[in-house]
């Protein structure tokens, strides 16, 4: 377990708390982002408990980094807010938990270890969002349209890859996937890679 926090008295309590349990440990702790990637790497936890504000940055933007370059290390994000934006941000940075900070000692335990077991946990305005994603996938038609390759490459573009690495994971031509990629362009009505990665996973299939 590694806690990230800027609040000295705030990774205390936390840890005091996880510390108890059994099964778990705190095996390190941060008060910034620069720290935190360095002493993840180092570490190596199971699960990162992150808080949404940070000094340099927030906890979403650490969810990313951390899952790209640890992709095994589950993130549960803290918060004292249930905004629906920002659980939408936080489950496209891909963490598996979004919970908030009033939530009891016997909760948050519980949450860790859902997400250790590989599940998700969420607060009711995220719940919402992920039902909404069901709706959306169910009656967007612009889904439909896409050819299988299509539809390969997309989930691709939403996990990061470039054209290159598209290309040498489906073993085609760079200049092949530029061309899938301006099709499906076209057929979802979006402009970027981001609009297309969002489209994404708006509709997952």
């Amino acid at each position: 377990m590694f806690l990230v926090d800027d609040h000295e008295m705030v990774r205390r309590g936390l840890a005091d708390i996880i510390n108890q349990a059994d099964d778990m440990l705190v095996v390190g702790e941060a008060g910034t982002i620069r720290q935190a990637e360095a002493r993840i790497s180092a570490t190596g936890p199971d699960v990162a408990v992150l808080d949404m504000r940070l000094p340099d940055g927030n906890g979403i933007d650490l969810c990313r980094r951390i899952r790209s370059a640890s992709p095994e290390v589950a993130c549960l994000i803290l918060t004292a807010y249930d905004d629906d934006a920002a659980a939408h941000a936080a489950v496209l940075a891909g963490a598996a938990g979004y919970i908030l900070k009033n939530v009891s000692g016997i909760t948050l335990l519980h949450d860790i270890r859902a997400v250790h077991a590989g599940d998700s946990v969420r607060t009711e305005s995220a719940s919402r969002f992920a039902a909404a994603r069901v709706r959306a996938a169910a009656e967007d038609p612009r889904l439909g349209s896409l050819g299988l390759r299509e539809k390969q490459i997309l989930r691709l573009i939403a996990d990061g890859l470039t054209n290159r690495q598209i290309a040498d994971a489906l073993g085609l031509a760079e200049k092949t996937v530029k061309n899938y990629i301006s099709s499906l362009f076209v057929k979802l009505g979006v402009a970027s890679r981001t609009q297309a990665a969002i489209f994404q996973f708006a509709h997952p299939d």
